[in-house]
């Protein structure tokens, strides 16, 4: 556990840098396959269904939330964290196996459990060994390790794919998820008073589904990823019909313009508080799904992906921040959960939406990303509401 009282040491730690590290490795294993997935699909004959593709991952990631939040306050941060990296690792052998449609969305479903997992026990950990002034700082760092696991994945994913095969992109996967295994399985676990593991642990009831102070937090997150859920859904086709060869190049596109921002993001929101921050970065993303909408040509495209890095760049560290100030220190683990339930909500809400109007349609893309800017702006007015109301009641 951190000493409070030592507020200003350097947060890169051994621990926290093979944190990090894990991360991005996590990150890019299940990041891997997105792009080729809905080509994937389309040659077994569920062309028709690719709004699934992300919306399963997002159903089961979103159930397991309760569970992965009880479990890292009680049994401890770094099993659910294993779990996490497991579920990738075991998931990536088996698609060349569970080769039909039904099979694929067996697989999709279980894959989900690993964003379920590890990322609820990541944040948790991160609170533990970093002091509260510096949280925001962190989890930006942190989110950069993601944002480049976001970034070699689908690019990585899409070469090994066309030069190699497909079932050799998912064995790669594999590969990536037990190299995070193996860094966190050593890590020193910091749940003050660890739990046994017991079958009871398992046992949810309503009043631990959601941490009520965190809410505010999962709001403005179920909105604003909408619009990933859209992305993940539409720009591998988008791409083909721009004429982009590499399915990966919006993905490294976005992230790389995060990488920057990040540097910097966490820090000004510790400085000058969550709110002013997340303003700024609703309203970046909410512009960059406009300029998708609006741009029919890779120029338009590639733009669309730096904004949309520089404005999630911006939003996730604040966001994320802003979710443990609300918690209680005993309730962080459920705090997570409940913004990364949200998360989920909103992941999967956005790929759901975006196949059912999308059906292989490519002219209706554009339309698509327009609406979708006016969902994730709602964000805008729900924390300047938020904000108003919180001022009145100091």
């Amino acid at each position: 556990m951190v000493n409070r009282e030592d507020d200003n040491r350097s947060i890169y730690t051994l621990p926290f840098n093979l944190l990090c590290l894990s991360s991005l490795l996590f990150c890019a294993s299940f990041n891997m396959i997105i792009p080729e997935l809905p080509n994937y699909l389309s040659q077994m004959g569920g062309a028709e269904h690719k709004g699934l593709i992300i919306a399963l991952f997002t159903l089961t990631a979103g159930i397991s939330r309760p569970f992965s939040g009880k479990l890292t306050d009680r049994w401890g941060r770094v099993p659910v964290m294993a779990i996490g990296s497991i579920v990738c690792f075991v998931c990536g052998f088996l698609y060349p196996i569970l080769s039909s449609v039904a099979g694929f969305f067996f697989l999709r479903l279980v894959h989900g459990f690993s964003t379920g997992f590890k990322p609820t026990a990541t944040a948790a950990y991160i609170a533990d060994i970093v002091p509260q002034n510096r949280w925001g700082e962190a989890l930006g760092m942190h989110g950069l390790a993601f944002a480049v696991g976001s970034a070699i994945g689908p690019a990585i994913g899409s070469y090994i794919a066309a030069d190699y095969g497909i079932h050799n992109m998912f064995y790669c996967s594999s590969a990536f998820a037990l190299l995070s295994i193996l860094i966190v399985i050593r890590m020193s676990e910091t749940l003050p008073e660890k739990q046994k593991f017991s079958w009871s642990m398992l046992r949810i009831n309503r009043r631990e589904i959601i941490e009520w102070r965190a809410v505010p937090a999962g709001v403005v997150t179920l909105l604003s990823y909408s619009g990933y859920g859209v992305i993940l859904t539409l720009i591998p086709d988008w791409s083909d019909h721009l004429g982009i060869g590499n399915k990966g190049l919006f993905f490294t596109a976005y992230t790389l313009a995060s990488l920057g921002i990040r540097f910097v993001s966490g820090k000004v929101s510790d400085r000058y508080g969550r709110i002013r921050v997340m303003y700024v970065g609703i309203v970046i993303i909410s512009i960059s799904l406009l300029l998708l909408g609006l741009g029919d040509s890779v120029e338009g495209l590639i733009l669309g992906a730096v904004v949309y890095g520089i404005g999630s760049g911006i939003l996730s560290p604040a966001v994320n921040a802003w979710t443990i100030d609300l918690s209680l220190p005993q309730h962080r683990g459920k705090a997570m959960a409940t913004m990364y339930i949200a998360l989920e909500i909103g992941i999967g809400g956005g790929a759901l939406l975006a196949g059912y109007i999308y059906r292989d349609e490519i002219s209706k893309i554009p339309a698509i990303f327009i609406l979708n800017s006016l969902v994730i702006f709602l964000a805008f007015f729900y924390v300047l509401r938020w904000d108003i109301k919180n001022k009145r009641n100091r």
